[in-house]
C-alpha cells in the first residue's frame, strides 16, 4: 500500500481542485443536512402538540381543520356532565371548549402578519398541559397572552410583543397580558385571547372545538357521547392523531425540500465528477510509474480514494460549522405555527454518510478510468 502522505501530499497539488472539491461536497452535505433538518422539525413539532390523552369534538364534517369546524356552545357543558371518565382538577373537568382563527395582527410599529389565534378560557390549562406561563398573567378582556415564539410568525422583534405593549386586531387594541411557553408545540406561535373577547371581534356565536383530557375514559365513549346527541354534529378525534393528520398535509412541501436539495446536489456531484475525471486523466502516467515499480492497482485506487475523502470530509466538516451558524436552532414559520431546525444525530449521521459517500462512490468511475489502461498504454501517453 502507498503511504498516507502520498494521498496527502497530492491533495495540494492542484489548490484550484482542492477548493472545488471542498466546496462542492460542503454545498451537497449542507443541502441534505437542511432538508433533514427541516423536514425532522416539522415532523417533531406536529407530533409533539397533539396528546393521547386529548380527544377533540368538532363540527362533523370538519374533521381536517379546526378553523373550519363550528361546534354549539352548548355542546361543551353538556359533554362535562356526559362523559364520565374525564380528568378532573379540584372539581373541575378538564374541558375547554376553544375559538380558533386566523387572521392578520398588527403590532406597534405598523408591521401585519397573519397569525393563529385561540380564544380560551382559563380552563384550558387543563387540556393544554404543557402551556408554561413564562411572565404576566392569564389574559382578561382586552388582553392577549402570546407564545414565546409568536414574534417569529409575526416577524417582528421579541420585544414589539412583550408584555404591555399593544396589537390590533381589525380595530380593537388588545394588550399584551403575558408570554407563555408550549416547548415543542405549535402553540408557542399562537395568540390567546379571552374567548368572549374573540367571540364578539370575529362575530360567531359557536366553538371551533372542544379539546377533551381524559382520565379513565376512553376515545369510544367520547364517540359514543357523540352518536347519542346527533343534534350537536359531532365528530372526535384523538388530539394525536389530527396532528398526525397535518402531517400528511404538508407532506407535498417536505418533498419539495427533497427536490430541490436533490437536484442542487446533482448538479454539484457531477461538477465534482468533471472535475475528477480531468485531473485523473492527467496522472494516467504517474500511477502506470507506480505500477512499474510495485504497487498494485487495488493500492493505487485506495490511495485516490483516501486522497479525495480528505477532500470530501473536509468539505463536511465545513458544512457542519456552516449548518451550526446557519441553521441550528433557528425557528421557521409555517402556517400553524413554528418549528426550529435543530442537528440531531440523525441529521449529523446524514452529512457525515454523504461525505463519505461523496469521497468513495463518486470517486471510483474516474479512478477506475485512470487505472484501466494497460501498463505499456499508460507509460506511452502524453
Amino acid at each position: 500500500m502507498l503511504p498516507f502522505t502520498y494521498a496527502l501530499r497530492n491533495l495540494f497539488r492542484d489548490p484550484s481542485r482542492l477548493a472545488q472539491t471542498v466546496g462542492g461536497s460542503a454545498l451537497v452535505v449542507l443541502l441534505l443536512v437542511a432538508a433533514v433538518s427541516l423536514n425532522q422539525g416539522m415532523d417533531s413539532v406536529l407530533s409533539a402538540s397533539g396528546s393521547a390523552k386529548n380527544v377533540i369534538l368538532m363540527g362533523k364534517g370538519s374533521e381536517e381543520s379546526i378553523e373550519r369546524s363550528e361546534v354549539h356552545l352548548a355542546a361543551e357543558s353538556s359533554a362535562s356532565t356526559s362523559i364520565r371518565g374525564l380528568e378532573e382538577k379540584l372539581g373541575v373537568a378538564a374541558v375547554s371548549g376553544e375559538i380558533t382563527y386566523q387572521a392578520p395582527i398588527r403590532t406597534e410599529s405598523g408591521k401585519e402578519e397573519q397569525a393563529l389565534l385561540r380564544g380560551v378560557l382559563e380552563k384550558a390549562l387543563l387540556v393544554h398541559t404543557s402551556v408554561q406561563l413564562l411572565e404576566g398573567h392569564f389574559p382578561g378582556p382586552g388582553e392577549v397572552m402570546v407564545g414565546r415564539l409568536a414574534h417569529r410568525k409575526l416577524g417582528v422583534d421579541e420585544s414589539e410583543i412583550a408584555p404591555g405593549k399593544t396589537l390590533h386586531f381589525e380595530n380593537e387594541s388588545m394588550i399584551v397580558s403575558g408570554v407563555f411557553a408550549a416547548p415543542g408545540t405549535v402553540l408557542e406561535s399562537e395568540i390567546w385571547f379571552d374567548r368572549n373577547d374573540l367571540a364578539s371581534l370575529t362575530q360567531r356565536d359557536t366553538l371551533s372545538a372542544i379539546t377533551l383530557r381524559l382520565d379513565d375514559a376512553t376515545l369510544d365513549d367520547v364517540q359514543v357521547f357523540t352518536l347519542q346527541r346527533n343534534d350537536l354534529e359531532l365528530a372526535a378525534i384523538q388530539e394525536d392523531a389530527y396532528y398526525s393528520k397535518l402531517g400528511t398535509f404538508y407532506k407535498p412541501i417536505k418533498m419539495m425540500t427533497w427536490v430541490t436539495a436533490t437536484l442542487v446536489s446533482a448538479g454539484a456531484l457531477f461538477g465534482g465528477l468533471n472535475t475528477l475525471y480531468a485531473a485523473f486523466a492527467s496522472r494516467i502516467r504517474e500511477m502506470a510509474t507506480l505500477q512499474s515499480i510495485g504497487y498494485t492497482r487495488v493500492a493505487l485506487l485506495v490511495s485516490l480514494i483516501q486522497e479525495s475523502l480528505l477532500a470530501t470530509l473536509t468539505g463536511t466538516l465545513l458544512a457542519f460549522l456552516l449548518a451550526y451558524f446557519l441553521l441550528d436552532g433557528r425557528t421557521i414559520p409555517f402556517s400553524i405555527g413554528t418549528f426550529t431546525l435543530a442537528l440531531s444525530p440523525l441529521v449529523i449521521f446524514t452529512g457525515l454518510i454523504t461525505g463519505v459517500l461523496l469521497g468513495t462512490i463518486g470517486t471510483l468511475p474516474p479512478a477506475i478510468r485512470c487505472l484501466s489502461p494497460s501498463l505499456p498504454k499508460a507509460l506511452r501517453s502524453a
